[in-house]
């Protein structure tokens, strides 16, 4: 599951400034451990790639994975560091920061941490393997987890580039940066139809009461696009899986405007005007995707969670 969206705004609106048609190395994280599914839903099992043992970590958090002294034949889920606040539970979304080894001798072949860029994962839909759809159940946000995982909940007979092979037994070990429930997708705009405007407005629906955002970091977001002349939905991303959007410059300046002040857990509504052509959003609209021209565009938000961004 690709963080790049595929309905006609992602791209221009959202990602404008972080996304391309390349992998990204957030895709490639998610990745390792994701069963990705095509048109026809089948799934099949992205190619890990692994990284340079050479290579020096430049992430001072990243953690040293100490292999199990016996290869596991069943799940082993090793509490490294309590966490707090509610457990996760299938559906919930669990933001984390993952390094991944081969149980048998330690080689690394993926970590996120060296990337700096935490990624999101959907429990229970078998997006991940059995071993982390099963063993991320029951964490709880700043909790670090072992997970020693057997090759029947990993990937079993069918190996993953040069460093998995066949019947490979995997450790990881995952700190969890947040545990966010699935909450509910928004049917309508909660604002007022809007034709006409010249200027990006704001509308909380829903305070939130967590962190406030601030520049730099990387927000993880839940959104609807609505038409605003008839409420009409264009496109959601609340199936998928999340990435996070960093906060700076770059990004789509009147949905940085949109977003400032915003607190995690707090849903907002964001008019946008139809003028900012440079994005793919201008006053032709896209009639195919189904913006006629001239139409105001509202956002539905909801901030899930936020992590520091890094120059790493």
């Amino acid at each position: 599951m690709r963080r790049t969206l595929p309905v006609f705004l992602a791209a221009t609106l959202l990602f404008a400034a972080c996304s391309s048609d390349d992998t990204t190395n957030a895709d490639t994280a998610t990745d390792q451990t994701t069963v990705d599914t095509d048109a026809d839903d089948t799934a099949t099992s992205e190619t890990p790639v692994g990284t340079d043992p050479a290579a020096p970590a430049t992430n001072p958090d990243k953690p040293t994975v100490e292999s199990p002294d016996e290869s596991p034949t069943e799940l082993q889920v090793t509490v490294l560091q309590e966490g707090s606040g509610p457990a996760s539970e299938a559906g919930d979304t669990v933001i984390v920061d993952d390094v991944g080894v081969r149980s048998r001798d330690g080689v690394e072949f993926d970590n996120s941490y060296d990337r700096f860029e935490p990624f999101a994962v959907v429990l229970g839909q078998g997006r991940v393997i059995a071993g982390w759809d099963e063993g991320l159940v029951g964490a709880q946000a700043g909790s670090r987890i072992q997970l020693d995982i057997p090759s029947d909940l990993a990937y079993g007979e069918q190996s993953q580039g040069d460093i998995i092979g066949e019947n490979e037994v995997l450790t990881f070990v995952i700190d969890v940066r947040a545990v966010v429930p699935p909450g509910e997708e928004p049917t309508e705009p909660g604002v007022e139809s809007s034709e006409g405007a010249t200027g990006v407005t704001i509308t909380d629906l829903r305070p939130g009461d967590g962190d406030e955002l601030q520049p730099d970091q990387s927000a993880f977001l839940r959104f609807v696009l609505f038409r605003g002349d008839n409420g009409v939905a264009l496109q959601s991303n609340w199936q998928d899986q999340l990435g996070p959007i960093p906060v700076t410059d770059e990004l789509f300046p009147p949905l940085l405007e949109g977003l400032e002040g915003m607190r995690v857990g707090g849903r907002r509504a964001i008019v946008f005007p139809p003028a900012y052509p440079e994005f793919g959003f201008g006053p032709e609209g896209n009639p195919q995707g189904g913006l006629p021209a001239g139409t105001d565009l509202v956002m539905v938000v909801d901030l899930v969670a936020i992590v520091e961004e890094s120059d790493g």
